[in-house]
Formats: C-alpha cells, structure tokens, sequence
C-alpha cells in the first residue's frame, strides 16, 4: 500500500496567517489516514483530526459531509495508486495484476474497508461517499479497461462488461466480508482463469449432456 507518510506531507502547525486550501487538505487526510489505519474507524473525529494535522475543525465541517466520509477520502488516498489499472494490451494479464494488487492490498488494510463498508450502512454519508469516490469510479475504469479489450477483438462482442465486473471484484469483497475461503492470488487467478477459459465440459455442454443420457439409458436396459 502507498502509505501516507507525515515526513513528506508534513502535518501543519497552528498559526496565524491563510494556508493554502491543497496543504490544508493534504495535511487532514494524512492525519487522518493514519488513525484509521493504526486504531479503525471508531478513532476518526473531526475533533481528533483537527488536532492530529493541526487544522480548524470548522474546515473539517465545511469539508466533510461526516467524519466516515473523511475516513473513506483518506483511505482511497492512501490506495489510489495500488488500484490502478494496467493496460499491457493483454486484458488477461492485466486483470491477473490489477486482482493480484488488489488482495495484496485488502490482505494489509482489508480490515479497515471492511470497516467502512460496515459503518456506510448507517452512515448516509459516508454510503454516498463510498458509491460516488469509490464505488462507480472503481466500476467505470473496469469496465473501461474490458470494454478496450472487447473493442481489440479479446473478450466476446455481446459479453455483458458490468457482469463481468460482479464475477471478478465481487466475488473478493464477498470473501473478505464472508471469509469462508482465503482471499489470495490463487482465488483470483482462478476466477481470471474460469472467466476466459469457461466452465463446461471440453467437448461442449450439449454433447456432455447427451452422453449422461445414453449412460443413463444403458442403465436402465440393463
């Protein structure tokens, strides 16, 4: 994950005088990335950060529709560039990377966005947050990066691209909510592997099926 680091965003310091509105931000979502990934959600006030990055609370209101929507901005900020998506010109090897990536990173701070996941279902606005940051803007560059690969001839004319999307990222933030089964790279090359290589029988569905039922009839005479 592409932490934030407060040497390189430094937090700012209370003072007299107007700070320019792009430190002011940097500063609150440093502060406040780092205490949702060191204590969770639960430790994200607007009083906390205030103190945390050295900024008015009064900024932080004026910002910020809640302090989970503040958390969910500082979290992708944090993310963003692990979550990229690649374009090699090979979508299979891209989805296989842009997956990878992403359990690698669910696997360090998966507990966190579940969290905020959690926390979004009694929190409007942090529910709006998360569907207009995180949610569409994910799905568009998906189906963006498989709607290229369609257009180059590698994924099927009528394929439907936003189901496709549910196979592939849905099927990990199920694990991670239900974890029945690890989420790991093996999960996601094999969902990579199932969606491009299908499956049914190697002979065909129709012809699997017509063999189960001559079987079946050779039974029953006998």
């Amino acid at each position: 994950m592409e932490h934030i680091d407060s040497r390189e965003t430094p937090l700012l310091k209370p003072g007299r005088g107007r700070r320019p509105a792009a430190e002011v931000r940097r500063a609150t979502l440093a502060a406040t990335a780092e205490l949702l990934l060191s204590d969770g959600i639960r430790s994200v006030t607007f009083e906390k950060v205030a103190t945390r990055a050295g900024v008015s609370k009064m900024t932080l209101y004026k910002w910020w529709a809640s302090p989970g929507a503040l958390a969910l901005e500082a979290y992708f900020s944090a993310v963003e560039t692990t979550l990229a998506f690649p374009d090699t010109g090979d979508v299979r090897a891209d989805l296989s990377a842009q997956l990878r990536a992403f359990v690698g990173l669910l696997d360090r701070v998966g507990g966190t966005f579940a969290e905020l996941i959690g926390a979004a279902q009694s929190d409007p606005d942090l529910s709006a947050a998360l569907s207009e940051q995180y949610v569409v803007p994910r799905r568009r560059l998906a189906v963006k990066r498989m709607a290229a690969a369609r257009d180059a001839g590698q994924i099927r004319g009528d394929a439907d691209l936003e189901t496709l999307v549910d196979q592939l990222w849905g099927a990990c933030y199920h694990r991670l909510l239900l974890p029945a089964e690890p989420l790991s790279t093996g999960f996601t090359d094999a969902l990579v592997a199932n969606l491009f290589d299908g499956v049914a029988p190697a002979d065909g569905p129709r012809a699997h099926r017509d063999d189960s039922e001559r079987n079946g009839r050779h039974h029953h005479e006998a």
